[in-house]
Order: structure tokens, then C-alpha cells, then sequence
């Protein structure tokens, strides 16, 4: 009992969204204490439930704790409900966060980009993934708690990256960062999500970003 309240309260001390140190650009290889063990075996839980079919929507706390064979209040310390535990599951579906290489504004850009076109191609790859996704956005708790731990933190990285742009020169100064930060995303975005029948060339990242950036360059000359 002890032990397992110890893992609660180090699991609510995690900073969520807060991104982990891979090499720059690389999927890293993640370690996970024994102490997680059981956060582990909650999560797997919840895969296993969606890879036979069950909608996220008909997902119970009591089935998952049966399938992970641990009780319902084990998951409640780690997790205040089925929205929290399920951003987790999906986080841990997706490769993790890139550490950016920090040489220039262009190369951090080109790195974020880069870790949305091999997310586009996860998704693309995997069914499983795909449909979950599709499902999230029926379910308006989820989808919101998904973007406050998750799409929110990766948007400010992004506004971060381009506001040390314009201090450094990289860009000039007043440009809109929300303006900018939907050029260069946007593009994207819209290949790897609404527009599957195009390809995600491996290229593409630096295409985007350079395109982008022109842009912002030119436009402030006028």
C-alpha cells in the first residue's frame, strides 16, 4: 500500500506534456522505473481493450481494472478519471516529444515539423491509432483534456522557438507568432491530416519551413 501511494504521488508530480531529452529529432528509447510497473500494465490494459474493438466511449474504469488486474482505486491514484488515463494512453501510442537541436531558429523549426510528419505517418500506418483519434473527437472531455496536456505545451514549444527568432534576427521584429506559428504548421498539418493521399516526403519538413520563413521575411519588407 505504501509503495503504490508513493508511485501516486510521484505520478501527479510529473509535469505533463513536458517533453522528454532524446537526441535531437530521434525517437528515443524510453526507460520506465519498476515503480511504473503498474501505471504500466493500466496502460497496456486500455490498448489491449482498444485493439479488440471496445469504443473509448464504452471503456469503464471496473473493465480496465480487470484487464490490468489491479483495483479501481489503484487507477484513481494515478489518474482522476478515464479522460487523464486516456490522454496518457494515447501519448504513450505517439512517439515522444523531440529535444530541439537549439543552432538556429530554422533548425528547431525543421525538428518540430519533423516530428509531425512521422506522426502523420504513425497515424497513417496504424489503424489502431487512426481510429482512436476519429473516436476523440466525438468525446469533447477528452478531446479538450487532450489539448490542454498535449497540443497546448507543444504549441507554446513552437511560439517559443519563433519569439527567439525574432530576438535573434532570424526574424523581424513584430512579426505575429500566432500568424507565423499557423504558417508554418498549417501546411503540415493540413498533409498529414486532411489530405492523406498526398505523400510525406522526406524533405517535406524543410520545404515547409523555408517557404515559411521567406514568406514571413518578405512580407515585412511591404
Amino acid at each position: 500500500m505504501d509503495t503504490e501511494r508513493a508511485e501516486g504521488q510521484a505520478r501527479r508530480q510529473r509535469t505533463p506534456g513536458s517533453p522528454t531529452p532524446p537526441p535531437a529529432c530521434e525517437a528515443p528509447v524510453r526507460g520506465r522505473p519498476r515503480s511504473e510497473a503498474v501505471e504500466q500494465a493500466i496502460v497496456e490494459g486500455v490498448v489491449a481493450l482498444l485493439e479488440e474493438g471496445i469504443p473509448l466511449a464504452e471503456l469503464s474504469i471496473e473493465r480496465i481494472a480487470r484487464t490490468a488486474g489491479v483495483g479501481k482505486a489503484t487507477i484513481y491514484r494515478r489518474w482522476s478519471g478515464k479522460e487523464e488515463l486516456f490522454v496518457d494512453v494515447l501519448r504513450s501510442m505517439e512517439a515522444p516529444d523531440p529535444e530541439l537541436p537549439g543552432t538556429s531558429m530554422r533548425d528547431d523549426l525543421v525538428c518540430l515539423l519533423e516530428h509531425l510528419r512521422r506522426r502523420g505517418l504513425s497515424m497513417r500506418r496504424s489503424v489502431l491509432l487512426h481510429n482512436v483519434f476519429a473516436q476523440m473527437k466525438t468525446l469533447p472531455k477528452l478531446w479538450n483534456a487532450y489539448h490542454e496536456i498535449v497540443i497546448d505545451p507543444r504549441r507554446r514549444v513552437m511560439h517559443d522557438v519563433l519569439r527567439r527568432g525574432v530576438a535573434d534576427g532570424e526574424l523581424p521584429a513584430g512579426t505575429d507568432i500566432e500568424l507565423a506559428n499557423d504558417l508554418v504548421t498549417g501546411p503540415m498539418l493540413l498533409r498529414s491530416i486532411m489530405r492523406s493521399d498526398l505523400p510525406l516526403t522526406d524533405d517535406l519538413a524543410e520545404r515547409i519551413v523555408d517557404l515559411a520563413l521567406a514568406g514571413l521575411r518578405t512580407g515585412s519588407d511591404g
